[in-house]
């Protein structure tokens, strides 16, 4: 695990890909379908709610959103994806996978309620049964699609969390805007407005209580992909397959769960709420921020040995192991080093540098391969390309949030031993 000096790599062309698999291809194929999805998902939509109705559910599903997207961004701020990447997990979401809910479970409850002549008995079937499978397997498939195309920015458990997290948002947002308009629709022809409105309590429900359900329950599918990410289940093709497979069924079992709770009488919902879905909640929202915070620790500790050859300034590890230098470090670059192409600068080197501390405990531990170095290479020469606006702003941050030194006393100052009555305190009972 030798460190080599900073120095810069020879810059090489490849070879040019063809056509159909160039960036911009891909991109805009992947582009007009979503777009064409959600074109067909909003007619779909708007004709069973009404164009008032899509309105007033529109207005209402899109509040619960930006707090959601927030917190899975905050929850990956220690190595963010690309915005691009929660871009597309949102539209599949609220588009991709929407519409392919729609069509399958409308299918699949009508076939099974003209094979059985038992709507009642279709209709709570397809609830438990039929909308967990296509409607969690259906938002897997932008995870899938991030695992496979973008591994590089899959980063690890708390990075597939984020990227199920936001999926899941769009989605709901897609189906609250179906729920409410439903609601508003059914207080129209009811008479009922206000607090007691059908509308109020769908939206009470579904955007105060219960927000994050399907966020939940897509998180597991997430956390099974970033675990099969991790560099050391590489060589284990079947961990690689059966992580994302078990992260699935669970988020289908929980899933069916929660949609079967009308099935547990009156107060089923309420035992299933306050009994499993809110403490899962808080166990997974603990156990991922724990994940967070180890890589933080990591970089603590890692990182030092890189100051030692040069690469890092002496402050840069304090810095990056603390959320709220590194927060400071970009609203410095932001404010005073260039704008927000300074700030995203900095939100680079924060990522790539925790990367490298990753890297560097993963080989401490004997879990590398033996691409190790051009791995460490590639990521030291990244860090040292953004230097030049990053390191300053991660000084500035260390000097701000670093703990005041202990005042020295007249003996310690002089080389005196402390007297007896050093430690003494007369007003300690």
């Amino acid at each position: 695990m030798a460190i080599s000096s900073p120095s810069y790599p020879p810059h090489t062309d490849g070879p040019r890909p063809v056509w159909w698999r160039r960036e911009w291809v891909r991109h805009g194929a992947l582009a007009g379908l979503l777009a064409l999805s959600g074109l067909v998902i909003l007619a779909l939509v708007r004709r069973q709610t009404g164009t008032e109705g899509f309105l007033v559910g529109l207005g209402l599903a899109v509040v619960p959103v930006p707090w959601l997207i927030a917190a899975f961004r905050w929850l990956d701020r220690v190595r963010p994806g690309p915005w691009r990447n929660l871009l597309f997990a949102f539209a599949w979401g609220a588009c991709a996978a929407a519409l392919i809910a729609i069509v399958a479970n409308s299918f699949a409850t009508h076939w099974i309620a003209t094979a059985t002549a038992d709507p009642s008995g279709a209709d709570t079937l397809g609830a438990t049964v039929i909308a967990p499978v296509v409607e969690e397997s259906a938002k897997a498939a932008a995870v899938l699609l991030v695992f496979v195309f973008r591994r590089r920015d899959f980063t690890g458990p708390v990075g597939g969390a984020a990227i199920a997290g936001v999926t899941a948002t769009g989605f709901a947002f897609t189906e609250n805007i179906l729920y409410l308009g439903n609601a508003f629709g059914t207080d129209q022809s009811i008479g009922t407005s206000g607090i007691v409105s059908v509308t109020a309590a769908t939206f009470f429900v579904r955007g105060v209580m219960s927000p994050f359900a399907h966020p939940l329950f897509t998180v597991f599918t997430g956390i099974g992909f970033g675990l099969a990410a991790l560099p050391r289940r590489r060589r284990r093709p079947v961990l690689r397959v059966l992580l994302p497979l078990g992260g699935l069924l669970l988020a289908m079992g929980m899933h069916a769960l929660w949609n079967g709770s009308a099935a547990f009488g009156q107060f089923g919902f309420l035992v299933v709420y306050g009994g499993f879905m809110a403490p899962a909640f808080g166990l997974l929202a603990w156990l991922l921020i724990r994940a967070r915070q180890r890589e933080l620790r990591v970089a603590r500790e890692e990182l030092p040995v890189y100051v030692y050859a040069g690469w890092l300034a002496p402050a840069e590890p304090f810095a990056l192991g603390s959320l709220r230098a590194r927060r400071l470090a970009r609203d410095h670059a932001r404010r005073f080093l260039g704008g927000r192409p300074a700030a995203r600068a900095v939100v680079h080197y924060e990522t790539t540098a925790t990367e490298l501390a990753l890297l560097r405990h993963r080989a401490r531990a004997g879990r590398v391969g033996p691409d190790f170095s051009a791995r460490e290479h590639e990521l030291l020469t990244a860090l040292w390309q953004t230097r030049a606006a990053s390191r300053p702003a991660l000084e500035y941050a260390a000097h701000a949030t670093s703990p005041p030194p202990a005042p020295v006393t007249y003996w310690q100052r002089y080389g005196h031993p402390a007297p007896p009555y050093a430690g003494y305190n007369p007003y300690r009972t």
